[in-house]
């Protein structure tokens, strides 16, 4: 079992920056490929960034793709994803997400574990 729990979030003005963390216990996390995903009211949980078990590859939504960066300090069960340049259509609700296997998928139905989420409101 691996319980997750992010912080980090808030209200941040368009054009500012972010950085979420995500602190993990349990299972091995060095081995584990991450994510992170957000939900925006209405709509359906999105993929944002994948980071595998090493820190090798990495994933972005086109969306996120050159404002967002992952990484991950396994010395430290940490999680993290740097945000900037940030949007209103950013806004939503960001979760953090392990999988059992040491790559990281682009969908929600490839992780087995999910934190509760950390609201980011990014006022137009």
């Amino acid at each position: 079992q691996v319980q997750l729990v992010e912080s980090g979030g808030g209200l941040v003005q368009a054009g500012g920056s972010l950085r979420l963390s995500c602190a993990a216990s349990g299972r091995t996390f060095g081995g584990s490929g991450m994510g992170w995903f957000r939900q925006a009211p209405g709509k359906e949980r999105e993929f944002v960034a994948a980071i595998s078990w090493n820190g090798v590859r990495r994933y972005y939504a086109n969306s996120v793709k050159g404002r967002f960066t992952i990484s991950r300090d396994n010395a430290k069960n940490m999680l993290y994803l740097q945000m900037s340049s940030l949007k209103p259509e950013d806004t939503a609700v960001y979760y953090c997400a392990a999988t059992r296997l040491d790559d990281a998928g682009t969908t929600v139905g490839g992780y087995d574990y999910w934190g509760q989420g950390t609201q980011v409101t990014v006022p137009s």
